[in-house]
């Protein structure tokens, strides 16, 4: 098109029937290659026909490969899963038009303390948070239902502009393809976890180039990092995640709320979280159990803030960097704990006393391990900084209704499945629930309608 070889109208049009055969609607693409490449014969254009021809012939061969799994007004994601208590594999199918047209497979690292539910939840918030390339399907087949059930159909519903469903499969067809996808899930967790078993040489290689590479005393078997989050200066949060030996200790993991911030400032906001996870270590450390201990010189050492890192990560730039610098010079820490930045930009590495980046490899297993923990950092901080959000508007949207106290709201969330039922239920709904004053069913009514 840039130098005139087709009109842009053509260009529409070729542009047009390549994105529907990537939809699934392959009828019409075969119907008219089989129509042109007859009109090419009768015309006496036969090397045209030829190249027709050989256009249908690869055309057949790739609707070949695409499974015939349902009808053709089937357009469903099939998402299944294998897990531990630390990764979980995942494998998605993308049937549209009743063909299985795309698969998906990916390791989600379980940063909280999720049940199914609460997994389900976070994979079609990944999978559909930002516009999926295959768009929202009719409906989503899940091994279990999500906790906010209502609320996702409701939001796919609204991004598809159509009424979507989200099920478990119990029968037919559509459970045998489900099984289909958990296997799919679960041989790759077992290539995984081998793969992982066997990494510890990958480990300890990493450990020791961050050893080099940061000019550290010792390998740093335990690294902390820092990340904060926050929604315009509201519901401000830090996370610590911890690695031991190179990989996730969640136990030693810890979120803080901001406290001391006001409006928007991450380097106060780090200020205050390190500052409250280091002076929690000095008194831990200076802490004596009782006069025996004293005696012998024994120390006290709680589970929360006992341990010092090696490497203490923070994620961010220069500014991140200088604020950790200020905490631990300020504690008196800063001969006794190395710290580095990481920035995400360019996935650069600063330490103290150096204006330019530490030159760490691109594909570096030093490099992969400091990722990894700060994107686990980003993501812990986020899930708790969402959990604060949800319960303040939670709250809010319940809050000022008479006779509505503390536990009749919980009671009556639980009760409708969520806060946004209970906006939408009719005031039947809410005087059918024996325990509820008519004079407060009334009132909740009232607030929002």
């Amino acid at each position: 098109p840039c130098v005139g070889e087709v009109t842009a109208e053509a260009y529409s049009e070729m542009v047009k029937e390549f994105c529907d055969f990537l939809d699934g609607d392959t009828d019409e693409v075969v119907a008219k290659l089989q129509q042109d490449m007859a009109n090419a014969s009768d015309a006496l254009e036969y090397e045209k026909a030829a190249r027709l021809r050989d256009r249908l012939q690869s055309v057949t061969k790739a609707l070949e490969k695409q499974q015939i799994v349902g009808e053709k007004s089937e357009d469903i994601d099939l998402i299944g899963i294998a897990q531990d208590e630390l990764e979980a594999a995942i494998q998605i199918f993308y049937v549209r038009k009743g063909r299985v047209v795309g698969r998906k497979g990916f390791i989600l690292d379980k940063v909280e303390d999720l049940t199914h539910s609460g997994l389900i939840d976070r994979i079609i918030e990944a999978l559909y948070g930002d516009e999926p390339v295959l768009g929202v399907p009719k409906m989503v087949l899940v091994p279990d239902l999500p906790l906010a059930m209502s609320t996702y159909e409701e939001w796919l519903s609204f991004q598809r502009g159509t009424k979507v469903e989200i099920r478990i499969p119990l029968r037919g067809d559509k459970r045998e393809l489900h099984e289909l996808v958990t296997r799919n899930a679960t041989e790759e967790f077992h290539r995984h976890r081998m793969k992982r078993s066997s990494d510890h040489n990958s480990r300890s290689r990493a450990l020791t180039e961050l050893q080099d590479l940061l000019g550290l005393i010792e390998a740093p078997l335990r690294i902390e990092c820092y990340d904060m989050a926050h929604l315009q200066g509201t519901d401000y949060v830090g996370s610590m995640v911890v690695l031991e030996d190179g990989l996730p200790n969640k136990r030693e993991y810890r979120r803080f709320k901001v406290k001391d911030v006001p409006g928007n400032d991450d380097y106060a906001a780090m200020e205050e979280v390190l500052t409250r996870r280091f002076k929690a270590y000095l008194e831990e450390r200076d802490q004596v159990s009782d006069t025996e201990a004293l005696a012998t010189g024994e120390r006290k050492r709680s589970k929360r803030f006992a341990y010092p890192p090696q490497l203490l990560l923070v994620d961010g730039g220069k500014g991140q960097l200088g604020v950790a610098e200020r905490v631990l010079k300020n504690l008196g820490l800063e001969t006794e704990i190395p710290v580095a930045s990481l920035a995400k930009r360019f996935e650069e590495v600063f330490i103290p006393g150096q204006s330019h980046a530490v030159e760490i490899p691109r594909g570096s297993e030093a490099l992969f391990m400091l990722q990894r923990i700060r994107d686990e950092a980003h993501r812990f901080a986020n899930s708790f900084h969402r959990e604060l959000r949800d319960k303040r508007m939670v709250s809010s949207a319940l809050d000022g209704i008479e006779g509505l106290g503390e536990a009749r709201k919980k009671k009556i969330t639980q009760a409708f499945g969520g806060v946004n039922a209970v906006k939408q239920a009719s005031l039947e709904d809410l005087r059918s629930q024996s325990w509820l004053p008519e004079a407060v069913a009334q009132a909740i009514f009232d607030k929002f309608h």
